[in-house]
């Protein structure tokens, strides 16, 4: 609602003389002694000024004395009067002294009983310290750029923990050129091919003095981009598959509609699974994902992740999921779940009153009209005088159980572990589950996505993509080059911690690195350990022909400690790793 100022035209057609945006007169050595009036308008012309103020509106300073006789340089300086009274100049940023005559802008003067020159003077000061904090701004601002990855607390180690999540992107960056990761020649792109099949170790010196004259580095490079995909569609992103039902809408999907297209794609993505799961139990394929549009399996060898079997987590999952799990004999558990009941028994050891005091009031409440529904539901027994001889089931306890299975639906608690015998129980179930496979949808007769580190049948070679990228950055002195590199695609582990390796060779032990997780595979970090392994150094050994650098298989068999988080920054400096999650 519009305020009606004496005086004052909100639409600026015809603006008042009274509103002319006016400098305050500069204060003299004479006007102080003489007790000469200090404001340069009559008290006619601060009246409908503040009625103004008064109405929330912003008024720009008197002019000086020198602009009531018309000179040039205050004339020059005067702004246009139809110019909105909320746009006031703003100071331009960076170091250096104030040019701008017009800064600082106006204050809005209060109708107080203090002189009006002495709020000015004050307002003024307040400005003015303001604006000398605004000049390094861009100093600030720089510094920020440069130190905010460690606002949150960071960790140090030689080597960055293990993370089962799958990335989408990384994006390194350096002081020193990534132009040797440039337009690969034809032969050092079929090396690169060679020496993933052959599963070759490539050993690097520490410090690479010219990496763009050196072929090993840029084969190893290579080597590393490389996995293994099926099924392959050129014209289909198939991974991420949760989520990705806009991506793919629109897109050609002849088997949509063609049962026997359908029952061909599945037939053919069977044999690719039972293939995988054969690889990985005799331990030449270290692990795999199984990437539905519903959820993800990871499936991991013995000796991965601190397990001495076979094992398989599943995530998000529903109640319908694991109920069909438990009707085909799988046997699996909750990591989350038994670790939050866990704590529970924890907490109620050592705050028993606290638990008694809660206790008394809502549960109890809880209790008792559940109570009373069960009575009032069985009261037909006593009519009919059998209440005796028929057991009244726990309907409450059932049903509460049933409230929290559903609740953690979709959620990361839903984490299913399944280990042993009962991973190829599984392999059976995922075959024939009939909801593994979208009905309806862009997905629809889609399989699940299987990704894995080495080939296997019907499997497909795929590259991630790499983009290098010059930059120049602001610093205190002018700019410098800044140095990118990004990877896109599904990024496995061990495709991340191989262009680690190679970048601390190329790029001297320092950069830096932000990764992008896909975000429902952060809870694979979750530890699945329950007892400790005895034979751990024999496990490895029998690991050693999963095609997997050493360094590369003896990470991926340390335990998980990221919990339900993974990896998000990693610096390197001096071949020291400083993460942070």
């Amino acid at each position: 609602m519009s305020v009606t100022v004496p005086g004052y035209s909100p639409t600026f057609k015809k603006p008042a003389e009274t509103l002319r945006l006016r400098r305050k007169r500069a204060r003299n050595p004479a006007d102080t002694e003489t007790g000469a009036a200090v404001c340069p308008a009559g008290p006619a012309e601060l009246g409908p000024r503040r009625a103004a103020l008064a109405a929330g509106l912003r008024l720009r300073p008197f002019p000086a004395s020198g602009s009531r006789s018309g000179g040039t340089a205050a004339a020059s300086l005067r702004r246009n009067p139809f110019a909105r009274l909320d746009n006031s100049p703003r100071p331009a940023l960076g170091p250096g002294p104030v040019t701008d005559p017009t800064w600082p802008p106006a204050i809005p003067v209060p109708d107080t009983g203090e002189p009006f020159l002495d709020i000015l003077q004050e307002n003024n000061v307040t400005w003015k310290e303001e604006f000398s904090e605004r000049t390094t701004i861009k100093q600030l601002s720089v510094t920020h750029q440069q130190h905010s990855k460690y606002d949150i607390p960071y960790s140090e180690s030689v080597e960055f923990p293990v993370d089962w999540s799958i990335k989408t992107r990384l994006l390194f960056t350096s002081s020193q050129s990534f132009t040797w990761a440039d337009h690969l020649k034809a032969q050092e792109e079929a090396q690169g091919f060679v020496q993933h099949c052959r599963a070759t170790e490539v050993h690097l010196p520490e410090n690479i003095q010219d990496p763009r004259l050196s072929p090993e580095l840029r084969c190893a490079f290579q080597q590393s981009l490389i996995y293994w995909l099926h099924p392959s569609l050129p014209w289909l992103q198939l991974f991420p598959r949760i989520g990705a039902d806009r991506k793919i809408a629109g897109k050609t999907s002849p088997w949509s509609n063609d049962e026997g297209l359908q029952q061909l794609l599945m037939s053919e993505w069977s044999i690719s699974f039972t293939s995988l799961y054969n690889l990985l139990k005799t331990k030449l394929c270290p692990y795999f994902y199984v990437c539905s549009y519903q959820f993800t399996v990871l499936f991991r060898a013995a000796g991965l992740a601190g397990n001495d079997v076979i094992t398989a987590v599943l995530s998000p999952t529903t109640r319908g999921l694991r109920e069909a799990m438990k009707n085909e004999g799988i046997e699996f558990s909750l990591p989350l779940i038994k670790e939050n009941g866990q704590r529970k028994q924890k907490v109620s050891e050592t705050s028993l009153h606290v638990e008694q005091c809660e206790h008394k009031t809502e549960p109890e409440e809880e209790q008792l009209f559940s109570d009373e529904d069960e009575e009032e539901s069985f009261s037909w027994l006593e009519e009919m005088g059998v209440q005796d001889k028929i057991k009244k089931p726990d309907l409450s306890l059932k049903l509460r159980k049933e409230k929290n299975e559903v609740q953690m639906d979709h959620r990361p608690e839903s984490i299913v572990l399944v280990k042993g015998v009962n991973t190829f129980t599984l392999l059976n179930f995922l075959i024939n589950c009939k909801s593994l496979v979208a009905t309806s949808g862009p997905q629809a007769g889609l399989p699940p996505t299987l990704l894995s580190p080495i080939a296997f049948r019907g499997a497909t070679m795929q590259m991630l993509k790499a983009r290098t990228v010059n930059v120049k950055t602001p610093v205190y002195s002018g700019y410098k080059d800044q140095f990118s590199l990004e990877i896109t695609g599904p990024i496995m582990p061990h495709s991340l911690h191989s262009l680690t390796m190679l970048l601390k060779s190329a790029q001297k032990g320092s950069f830096s690195a932000g990764l992008y997780t896909h975000e429902p595979t952060s809870i694979f970090n979750t530890c699945t350990q329950v007892e400790k392994i005895s034979n751990k150094e024999f496990l490895e050994k029998e690991l050693a022909n999963c095609g997997l650098h050493l360094k590369t298989l003896s990470q991926l068999t340390q335990l998980p400690v990221l919990g339900k988080s993974s990896l998000r920054f990693m610096e390197m400096k001096n071949h020291t790793c400083y993460w942070r999650s």
